[in-house]
């Protein structure tokens, strides 16, 4: 933790060095941002350094880890699904730039780099979250401690629809000023779009943090199908789809509300593979 913190701290800061007292440009940050990990790399390697551990690099084969021919199958079908959760974010990009390019030109797309900057806090809040049950449930589930899964599971479904509803909250109450500080020449039409893109886009937040938090859980009782079905559907598709009609529909109101949509259909989906899953195994139902 402390070397994430001090590695993401030191972007910033580095940021306003290189860029400003330096006059380095966009050079000055993408070189503060390839520091950033080579700081966090540094300051975990006191923890070999200082050798008061049990854990540290010994040459070894494969075999001495995956004894079995399926180990690396497990271990990349397991890691399917947070690797779409990150990538569902590009496509998300990618794809409403393309849209709205073509609806609206450049105000449009400006409108959306405001949501897509909110967005990716947004996600990281949820990632966060899932990152922190996880070892959590998989330690639990490998003790066969079923009532503590169901516990975390719990507790991380109550602690995913609280947030979403302080982020929707903040977001819905705060749009004006959010526009506010990436519309510095006061555009009226990208504040209209940058606004009602904001209330309609993050209206997908209570389904976002379901989605991700039991695709971690299907990932950490070692089930990664249902985990990889939740984040193609996601990911791709879903959402491509559902862009395009929507969009074709209500042009740039149903760009804004593809995102949420996509997500309460994968939600349903999700429901159902919970459905299944607790009717058949000895985890009673939340």
């Amino acid at each position: 933790m402390a070397a994430m913190m001090i590695g993401s701290v030191s972007n910033i800061i580095l940021d306003y060095i290189f860029i400003f007292p330096l006059k380095m440009g966009i050079f000055g940050a993408a070189f503060a941002t390839g520091l950033s990990p080579v700081i966090s790399m540094l300051v975990l390697s006191s923890y070999f350094v200082k050798k008061r551990n049990g854990f540290h690099f010994e040459k070894s084969s494969p075999s001495a880890f995956c004894t079995d021919r399926d180990c690396f199958r497990n271990i990349i079908t397991n890691g399917i699904p947070p690797f779409l959760t990150e990538a569902a974010s590009g496509v998300v990009m990618f794809l409403f730039n393309f849209i709205i390019l073509r609806l609206t030109g450049n105000t449009g797309v400006a409108a959306f780099g405001v949501i897509t900057v909110i967005s990716l806090v947004v996600i990281a809040l949820y990632t966060g979250l899932s990152q922190g049950m996880q070892p959590l449930i998989s330690r639990n589930f490998g003790l066969q401690n079923m009532e503590n899964v169901h516990t975390l599971l719990k507790y991380s479904l109550i602690t995913a629809f609280l947030l979403s509803a302080l982020i929707y909250s903040v977001i819905f109450f705060n749009a004006p000023l959010f526009v506010s500080v990436f519309n510095s020449e006061n555009d009226p039409v990208l504040r209209d779009y940058a606004i009602r893109g904001l209330r309609l886009y993050f209206t997908a937040c209570p389904f976002i943090g379901l989605n991700i938090v039991l695709s971690t859980y299907f990932i950490s009782i070692n089930k990664p199908v249902p985990a990889q079905i939740i984040s193609f559907l996601r990911s791709f598709f879903v959402l491509i789809p559902m862009a395009f009609l929507l969009s074709s529909l209500w042009e740039m109101t149903g760009i804004w509300c593809a995102y949420p949509m996509t997500e309460l259909v994968v939600s349903t989906v999700t429901g159902f593979l919970c459905f299944r899953h607790f009717s058949s195994s000895k985890i009673p139902h939340i």
